[in-house]
């Protein structure tokens, strides 16, 4: 189980990590090889030029990435954020150790952010609006930007499963305050862990710097421009650069891949509206990564019969993607530390299942099919791979009608 970047590693990795062996340059400031630049600064020069982003910050992890923008922008303490009942865990658990108070928003059949339902939820303590863009496609950002600019919030986009993707021609993690990504094993293009914040300006560029490396300004000086921070080491390792390097020049062909795939798999199903199941909403065709294909059901019971028999699941178990399915957010009560080692997060909802009916509904009467993601944790368990033949394809789509069909009432 992989994402598609997975699938594309070669020499071009191997090429190198064996310089990075070389040289024993094994941190990203390479202190005892003069001139030479490492590769996790030639990824984030390359992924700046790439994204057509001004600044980009490369840490360990998505999840650091998450909660380097946090620090970025100045989320903290007593904020409020919006945030997806549907979204892996780590945009919450980044939320709650930033201090701040997670605010679950319902989503809509795009999977991602209702707009209207993240309005009904700013309060005068909502800071922010994190906009997930979930199983490779974009949120509606026309919405959310609205939504941000009219009550004075920031908006952060969470962009860990959408890499490359696209909304209005624009990538997406350059529509908001900052975008943070992740380069983790399961996402578009992979370095094994690793993750990069993108970010508009000049102050927010420092201030994550500042954060994911100890304070020190950028170019790791003492003194310098910007704020005074007491950081963390979130650094990215000079190896996962390497290997980050390499991925970032293959993702126009890993994206053509899966879309290629995709569009093959969707000619190949046929109409099925007849059956009461219909495609997932995209509020940006065009700019989608294609890496699954989800289907909404009018009944939970047929989804459930249809992922049964192709020894799958529905989206609703789809582990910590779910709200539903995050013990530590039900734990979460005023004065109880346990949740997070270093917060006492004030419960201002509920966090139990039912507190989102809609999200609750949508996800157990919906199935996704795997094109280039194939994770069966998040729902993703039948399907293809970005390396699928024709052939396999047609099966692929044959097993996925006949079941709709022979299962319905």
């Amino acid at each position: 189980m992989a994402g598609p970047g997975f699938s594309f590693f070669g020499a071009e990795e191997r090429k190198n990590i064996d310089v990075v062996m070389r040289t024993w340059a094994l941190n990203r400031h390479a202190h005892d090889v003069p001139q030479y630049t490492t590769f996790v600064r030639r990824f984030e020069l390359a992924t700046e030029s790439v994204f057509g982003a001004p600044y980009c910050v490369a840490v360990n992890s998505g999840t650091s990435a998450l909660l380097t923008a946090l620090a970025a922008v100045g989320v903290g303490p007593g904020d409020e954020v919006i945030v997806p009942g549907y979204t892996f865990i780590a945009p919450i658990a980044a939320i709650v150790h930033a201090g701040a108070v997670p605010v679950l928003a319902e989503i809509d059949e795009s999977f991602t952010l209702d707009p209207a339902d993240v309005e009904a939820r700013i309060t005068p303590r909502t800071r922010a609006i994190m906009a997930v863009h979930m199983l490779g496609a974009p949120c509606d950002l026309d919405a959310l930007r609205k939504l941000a600019d009219r009550h004075r919030l920031l908006l952060l986009e969470d962009v860990a499963q959408s890499c490359g993707a696209t909304y209005r021609g624009r990538h997406l993690g350059t529509h908001g305050h900052a975008g943070a990504f992740s380069l983790g094993q399961f996402t578009v293009i992979t370095s094994g862990d690793g993750g990069f914040v993108l970010l508009p300006d000049e102050h927010l560029y420092r201030r994550a710097y500042s954060f994911q490396n100890q304070g020190w300004y950028p170019g790791r000086t003492d003194w310098g421009k910007g704020d005074v921070l007491f950081g963390l080491n979130l650094r990215m390792s000079e190896l996962a650069g390497a290997v980050a390097c390499a991925q970032l020049e293959k993702l126009d062909q890993v994206l053509a891949a899966c879309r290629h795939r995709k569009h093959r798999l969707l000619m190949a199903i046929p109409d099925l509206s007849g059956f009461g199941v219909r495609r997932r909403t995209l509020h940006d065709p065009a700019g989608e990564c294609g890496t699954l294909l989800v289907y909404v059901f009018d009944q939970p019971a047929h989804a459930q019969a249809v992922a049964k028999a192709l020894d799958t699941g529905t989206m609703a178990q789809s582990g910590r993607h779910y709200y539903g399915h995050m013990p530590a957010l039900t734990a979460i009560k005023e004065g109880e530390v346990a949740p997070c080692p270093f917060q006492r997060p004030a419960r201002t909802q509920d966090y139990r299942v039912g507190a989102l009916p809609f999200t609750d509904a949508l996800l157990s009467r919906s199935v996704a099919i795997s094109v280039g993601v194939s994770d069966s944790y998040m729902g993703a368990g039948f399907g293809l791979t970005v390396r699928s033949l024709d052939d396999e394809i047609d099966e692929v789509a044959d097993r996925f009608a006949t079941a709709v069909i022979t299962t319905s009432a």
